[in-house]
């Protein structure tokens, strides 16, 4: 099992020790990055955490990496939380149906679910355009990115709506207003990545009426483990990766955006965020929470007022 994260930087209620206890939540797709962060901050303010994917300490998913749910669950638990991690491939509606069976069997309640469910990172090629992107890749990247979420919504709503006030939350990359003026990266993951979104939409129309709330929710730069490999440096080491890309000192961990989620779930009026789409850098400053080392990163106005504009590396106002 990994270290549990640091518990600094958290200020004001919203979101605090204790502040989710009694709440059940399914992180869909909390092996590592976002997935575990929110997991993991979840966990910290006293929520039951289900926690899926298909990487365990018995089998690894394609990705072959080390990072399994069952270490997940541990963070979670670590954190003062209760993690119960199950194995599940969110593209097999059976086994997302018996996930959900499961939680009703042994909480009756449904009060959180985080879409967060991925895969893609070997999927796609960036800037090669459709017709010489590998079609088998891009289309399987997004029945993992899409088919999944649109799978497990199907299986957990009517769980989740068996008490008012519950929250979806809709994991992506990008906010609507970036992505809607921007090329993200190829054909298949823009793609991917604005359906989440345009979820999170239609979601909040659907539930709005019947007492549930739906956003959209990415997080900046963020140092997940993949990320942080990518670079060749570890949490403890990141900035050394600034010598090569300066502009990754507006990075964040994956716990800031566990800190946005776990903020918008204790929010008693969190329906005025309904079928929005949102960012970790906002809702901290939204919600007063801060990231592990106390900064508050800002990383989508960073990107478009400093990186794309051509101006030299420099966080000063957006941390």
């Amino acid at each position: 099992m990994r270290e549990a994260p640091r518990r600094t930087g958290m200020t004001g209620t919203t979101g605090a020790p204790g502040a989710l206890t009694g709440k059940v939540a399914l992180v869909a797709g909390a092996t590592r990055g976002a997935g575990r962060g929110i997991a993991v901050e979840l966990g910290a303010a006293g929520a039951t955490v289900y926690v899926t994917g298909r990487s365990t300490r018995a089998r690894r998913s394609e990705y072959d990496r080390p990072e399994t749910i069952e270490d997940t669950a541990d963070l979670v638990t670590a954190a003062g939380g209760h993690g119960i991690a199950v194995a599940a491939d969110h593209l097999d509606p059976d086994r997302v149906r018996a996930v959900v069976d499961r939680i009703a069997r042994e909480q009756d309640r449904l009060d959180l679910l985080v879409n967060d469910i991925w895969g893609g990172e070997h999927l796609f090629s960036w800037d090669r355009p459709l017709w010489e992107h590998d079609l088998d890749d891009g289309l399987r990247l997004l029945r993992l990115a899409v088919d999944t979420h649109a799978i497990t919504s199907h299986h957990a709503l009517p769980l989740l709506l068996r008490r008012p006030g519950g929250l979806v939350v809709e994991m992506t990359d990008g906010t609507a207003e970036y992505n809607r003026d921007h090329y993200r990266v190829s054909f298949f993951y823009d793609l991917a990545k604005t359906s989440v979104l345009r979820m999170a939409f239609a979601l909040g129309r659907e539930l709005g009426p019947r007492g549930a709330t739906a956003l959209a929710l990415t997080p900046g730069w963020m140092r997940s483990e993949i990320m942080l490999d990518h670079f060749g440096v570890t949490e403890a080491t990141w900035r050394d990766a600034l010598a090569g890309e300066p502009h990754f000192a507006i990075s964040e961990t994956p716990c800031y955006t566990g800190r946005a989620v776990a903020a918008l779930a204790a929010d008693p009026e969190v329906a005025r965020f309904n079928g929005r789409s949102l960012s970790s850098g906002a809702l901290a400053r939204e919600y007063g929470f801060t990231d592990l080392d106390g900064s508050r990163p800002d990383a989508w106005r960073y990107l478009t007022e400093v990186q794309e504009a051509g101006r030299p590396a420099d966080t000063t106002g957006y941390r």
